[in-house]
């Protein structure tokens, strides 16, 4: 079985040093990033199994790391914080990290959450994703956050795109109206369906699709809409 990579993210050396030694020991294979945008660029690089994420960090903290990544996978993520704020616990949790950890930890803690969570991504059938998708002429690039059609930038506002990347990651699945309002907008907006009906026509518009017969965003009358697969 292959050894289950692991990126651990802190600016503090020895936590890195003291996590590091410990996981190899358990037969982890690990990789390291002492902020963010060093993170992010990791991520992309080697798509660990699973993240050890510090929420203080500089240049980006764990949060953005967090919220940026979920953008376009759904690798794991174990949160850190020195904080034992509820309040943190909660924003984890909401922006899509899979547990968190309080500082200081024991590593027999730590480890017993790491097959947890690992556990529980196997039996979902987890892929950590690419971060490209390409469909017809458009490709989606998660990292950089841009849709390209037939190599033009489609310039798409940061909720057009939060859109199309919400129907893009359950592609082949009908998501509805409510579900897509929820997701991007909030619960008070569940019943803005004709905020929705225009926000999908403008993501059509500008990556070509607003002909009669829709090639990316599909549309499920009085249900929600869908986004092909990419074949």
């Amino acid at each position: 079985m292959q050894r289950p990579h692991v990126l651990i993210v802190d600016d503090d050396p020895a936590i890195i040093k003291f996590v590091r030694a410990n996981l190899e020991a358990e037969d982890y294979q690990t990789f390291s990033a002492m902020d963010g945008a060093e993170a992010l660029q990791v991520i992309e690089k080697e798509l660990p199994d699973l993240v050890i994420l510090d929420i203080m960090m500089p240049r980006m903290d764990g949060f953005e790391v967090c919220r940026q990544l979920r953008e376009w996978s759904q690798i794991p993520i174990i949160m850190l914080s020195a904080r034992g704020d509820e309040d943190d616990k909660v924003t984890c949790l909401e922006i899509g990290a899979d547990d968190y950890l309080t500082k200081p930890f024991g590593i027999r803690e730590l480890i017993a959450r790491i097959k947890v969570v690992l556990r529980h991504a196997d039996a979902a059938g987890f892929n950590p994703g690419k971060p490209t998708l390409a469909c017809g002429e458009m490709e989606i690039d998660f990292v950089k956050r841009r849709v390209m059609v037939a190599g033009r930038d489609a310039d798409l506002t940061a909720t057009e795109y939060r859109v199309l990347c919400y129907l893009a990651d359950n592609a082949d699945r009908v998501l509805t109206h409510k579900q897509i309002l929820h997701h991007i907008w909030g619960e008070e907006y569940s019943d803005e369906t004709h905020m929705l009906q225009v926000y999908i026509s403008r993501v059509r518009k500008k990556i070509g699709d607003h002909t009669k017969n829709h090639r990316y965003v599909l549309t499920r009358p009085g249900i929600g809409y869908m986004m092909r697969k990419p074949v």
